[in-house]
Order: C-alpha cells, then structure tokens, then sequence
C-alpha cells in the first residue's frame, strides 16, 4: 500500500513539475516563435518583388528585412469599399480570419513599396482554397495597378511535385511577371492558370502539369481576391 501511496504522489509531482516546465517553455520560445512567423511574413511579401533586390530574399538577415520594410514599404489596410481603416496594421490583418465575415465587414492588407525612382510597387494578399487544403500569395502591381510586377504563392498542404510546385518551383511564378488583370476593354479578368493551350497570353499562364485542381485553385483565389481590392484601386485612379 506505501509503495501505491508513493508511486501515486510520484506521478502526480513529476506531472505538476512537467506541467511548470512545458508552460515556462511556451513563454519563453513564444516571442521567438512570434518574431520567426513576422519575418516568414515579411519575407513572403518581399519574394513578390524579389526583382528589387540585389540578394536572396531567403539569404536576407532579419535586420535587413526589418530595414526594407521600415525605409521602404508603407502598409495600410482597406475595407471592402476601398477605404483605408485606421489604426491596423496590414501585419495584423490574417485573410483567413478575414474572408470568413459577411463582404461588407472583411478587410484587407496593402503593402506600398516605394521605389527608389520614386514610383510605387502595390503588393495584395490572397487567399483560395487547393486540393488538400489553403493557397495563398502575394501580388506585387505596378503603380498602374493593372500589370504584375511579380508573385510569391504558398501552401498549407499540397502534393509535393504537384500542387506545391506553386511554391516550390520558381518557373511557376515567374510566368506572371507582366500579366494584366484586364483587357484591352477595361474588364476585369485577373489571371488564368490553364492547361493545355495558351490563347490569351496577356491573361493566362500554364498550369502545373498533373495538378489541375491546384491550378485551378489558383485561377479562383487570384480572381477573388484581386477582386476585393478593385474599390481601392478605383480610389487611387480618381
């Protein structure tokens, strides 16, 4: 029966011990964690533009990261009317969280990049749904807003040598580079991922060979989530 009594109050120490050291862990590594997901972010936002820079986004120290965006870039967040909603961060804004409210509550980030000859670089976040599970990008416009200056595209679970290729595969988003997101007519037309032949090579890039859903995605997510920054762009044209 002691031995019972003992291996019981045992346990029960090493769990409440345990317990204190797992929680002085989550509050120790959750800043770190929290840094290391902000420059994953920013580093995201600035592959879209990756043509800017001189080195490797990948290879950049978080300092210069830091630096670019507090020298270099301007962020701002809109709301579906295309108005600029004070007192947010576009860091702040998570498009997951955001496209599940009703149109008219959801907002949006902007990253403005000034450039050094004194024009602008708009970068806009999307988000669409793959095969396995959540797309997302990065849009980089030129100050004409209707030109794709570049792309950056992730992923929450696709097929390696498949879907991921969207990510994984820099030929991928290279394609859009030049792109417009309307026709010779004004009407908006966003981007096309298709197979097979490529007929409107203003509109429209190839598809990722045995990933059609994928592709597919990517069409949808590129064409919505442009979408919901027409109003802004309609603004800065006035």
């Amino acid at each position: 029966m002691r031995n019972t009594n003992y291996i019981i109050k045992f346990v029960l120490i090493m769990t409440v011990v345990v317990a204190f050291i797992l929680a002085g862990m989550q509050t120790v590594l959750k800043p770190i964690h929290e840094l290391n997901a902000a420059v994953y972010n920013k580093k995201s936002v600035l592959l879209s533009i990756s043509d800017e820079f001189d080195k490797s986004i990948d290879a950049m120290t978080v300092q210069e990261v830091q630096d670019i965006f507090d020298n270099k870039i301007e962020e701002i967040v809109v709301d579906a009317n295309g108005n600029i909603v004070e007192g947010e961060s576009a860091e702040e804004v998570l498009l997951e969280v955001e496209l599940k409210k009703p149109k008219a509550e959801q907002h949006y980030p902007v990253y403005i990049y000034n450039k050094d000859d004194g024009s602008k670089l708009y970068i806009v976040s999307v988000r669409g749904q793959g095969l396995w599970d959540a797309i997302w990008g990065n849009i980089a416009l030129q100050q004409d807003l209707e030109t794709i200056a570049g792309v950056s595209f992730d992923h929450a679970g696709e097929t390696p040598g498949l879907g991921a290729e969207i990510k994984d595969n820099p030929a991928f988003p290279e394609q859009f580079e030049g792109k417009e997101i309307y026709n010779d007519e004004g009407e908006y037309t966003a981007v096309q991922v298709v197979k097979g032949i490529i007929r409107q090579p203003s509109h429209q890039v190839e598809g990722i060979s045995g990933a059609t859903i994928t592709s597919d995605g990517v069409t949808k997510m590129l064409y919505n989530g442009l979408q919901n920054y027409e109003p802004y762009f309609e603004s800065i044209q006035k």
